[in-house]
């Protein structure tokens, strides 16, 4: 079985005791057998905390939550996410009254959103909340409190809810919430995004995803597979013959959630086709990839099938 790994910070990695070498935001991979149990032992920069787990079959059915684990054609790709700080000191990040509430956005650990009030809550918040900018907004007549943390929006209530948290390059308050999401694809695609709202929780109301580049032939079915995820116009990427199927496709290639470059021994097995790994959740961190090829008909795709 061959095993990738990937860690959003630079990381040691050490297999039963021994240094294999570092591992970050571009794959590296071994081979092993799961029924060895070998004991993985990462250990990151920053003086974040280390991790260790074994390598076996229950770690590939059930992963720890500071891993994302991807099965696909009998290999594996393990992504590290979040690792633990060190210092666990109360540190206080924001905090204001809002309404009879107490906001604090603190870290300990992590980052976590505290709502002192009528009622109370404490939620995790990702790790852009380490440094905030706050203000006040008027939305359909009431006011809310947004907090924006990096590339991220928080939105809170009057009465102290959690109504919005999502990424936003920008968002406009006024009598419906317009938010700005931008996608990590090869078009740079946005949606903008319509919400009204009752004082109580926001409804999406309308929803359209804008590409802002056009991608060149050698990544366009790459294009093709996100413009579907994103809900884009993907039908322009297709022939005149496959766009009266266009219906279709959405159930024929089921609620993927994410569209990756297959590894090296994809292309070993199958040749150099223009594939795609569309990425489906099983459970939890546990997901599962598919691959997809297409067919060209000149600039446009007359052909899709699973390899």
């Amino acid at each position: 079985m061959r095993i990738y790994f990937l860690s959003y910070l630079p990381a040691v990695l050490k297999l039963n005791g021994m240094y294999i070498g570092t591992i970050d935001g571009f794959e590296r991979h071994i081979e092993l057998d799961p029924e060895d149990g070998v004991l993985a032992e990462i250990v990151p920069c920053d003086n974040l905390q280390p991790l260790n787990f074994f390598l076996e079959e229950k770690f590939f059915k059930t992963p720890p939550k500071f891993a994302d684990v991807y099965l696909t054609e009998g290999d594996a790709l393990i992504f590290i996410r979040e690792y633990a700080v060190k210092d666990v000191k109360l540190d206080i990040i924001y905090q204001t009254r809002f309404y009879g509430n107490l906001i604090t956005i603190f870290s300990q650990g992590g980052v976590y959103l505290s709502a002192e009030g009528a009622e109370y809550s404490l939620s995790p918040l990702p790790l852009c909340f380490s440094s905030v900018r706050a203000g006040r907004q008027t939305l359909a007549g009431r006011e809310v409190l947004a907090i924006y943390g990096g590339n991220s929006l928080l939105i809170i209530s009057e009465n102290g809810k959690t109504i919005f948290l999502n990424t936003a390059e920008s968002a406009e308050f006024k009598q419906n919430l317009t938010v700005t999401v931008p996608f990590e694809t090869c078009t740079a695609a946005k949606a903008v995004c319509d919400y009204s709202y009752d004082g109580e929780s926001l409804t999406l109301i309308s929803s359209r995803t804008v590409e802002t580049r056009t991608p060149e032939k050698e990544i366009l079915h790459f294009a093709f597979f996100e413009s579907i995820m994103t809900r884009g116009d993907f039908v322009k990427y297709l022939d005149n013959e496959l766009q009266s199927r266009a219906g279709d496709l959405k159930s024929y290639l089921g609620e993927f959630v994410s569209v990756a470059v297959p590894p090296e021994k994809f292309f070993m097995l199958h040749g150099n086709i223009p594939a795609a790994g569309l990425v489906y959740p099983k459970s939890g961190n546990l997901y599962e990839v598919k691959y997809f090829a297409v067919e060209f008909n000149g600039d446009k795709i007359s052909n899709i099938y699973p390899v």
